[in-house]
């Protein structure tokens, strides 16, 4: 995810995907015990993901799934150096109601 404020635009801002996890996260705070959250900086390419996906595979947030980890069918999942991932607060959110049961997102 991006940090909560970073500097871009000549001033400081936040992203609005990642604020709505981190809100999701204060809802069930029992989720944010079971994933790890890196924070990457706003410039492409962001290299922790890059590492991970390639190169131009950089979106914040991105939901990286370890290998036992599936996602159910109503989530779009994208896969890239064999990883599977979900690139979207959305997804993620989607990926976190059927892993942990929490409400389904509005809008889904």
């Amino acid at each position: 995810m991006l940090p909560p404020g970073f500097e871009d635009n000549n001033r400081r801002e936040f992203c609005p995907e990642c604020a709505e996890l981190w809100g999701v996260l204060s809802y069930f705070p029992s989720i944010k015990d079971s994933v790890e959250i890196r924070h990457v900086g706003i410039k492409h390419p962001r290299g922790p993901i890059c590492d991970l996906l390639g190169d131009g595979e950089w979106n914040a947030p991105t939901l990286v799934l370890s290998e036992e980890s599936h996602a159910g069918e109503n989530v779009r999942t994208k896969t890239a150096n064999g990883y599977t991932y979900i690139g979207s607060a959305k997804g993620i959110a989607l990926y976190w109601e059927d892993k942990f049961g929490i409400p389904v997102p509005r809008g889904s």
